[in-house]
């Protein structure tokens, strides 16, 4: 079966999340890559996350379209993705293929985000 990567802050679990986990479950196993608590403050700044690492792995983990989480605290998860040798990387519609990390370590297929679910927009309607 084949090893399916994809990674990210996961802050609030939302629909596109699922949708894209869901994608990456019809390809294969799939390992995601957690930002870490400091790594998602230094993205998207001091008052994020909203839910810390330990949560964010929990909640992932409880999904069916997801088999393993790994949390990682580097800038990118290419380090990650050299010891997990995916045979591909999935991104969220917002990357060209040549621009995802790890692009020379594996396939890359980018996955269409769902229209009106991020994050951010419902940490603004809070």
């Amino acid at each position: 079966m084949p090893v399916i990567f994809t990674n990210g802050c996961f802050d609030i679990l939302h629909r596109g999340h699922v949708e894209l986990l869901r994608y990456c479950h019809s390809l294969g196993r799939v390992v995601v890559g957690l930002n870490s608590d400091r790594s998602v403050k230094q993205l998207k700044g001091e008052s994020r996350p909203y839910n810390n690492e330990t949560d964010r792995q929990l909640i992932l983990e409880a999904c069916r379209f997801v088999d393993e989480v790994v949390i990682f605290d580097e800038e990118t998860p290419y380090e990650l993705i050299k010891k997990v040798k995916p045979d591909i990387v999935v991104k969220g519609g917002d990357y060209q293929q040549e621009d995802v990390v790890g692009n020379d370590l594996a396939e890359v297929k980018i996955f269409n985000f769902v229209d009106g679910y991020s994050t951010t927009n419902i940490l603004e309607k809070m």
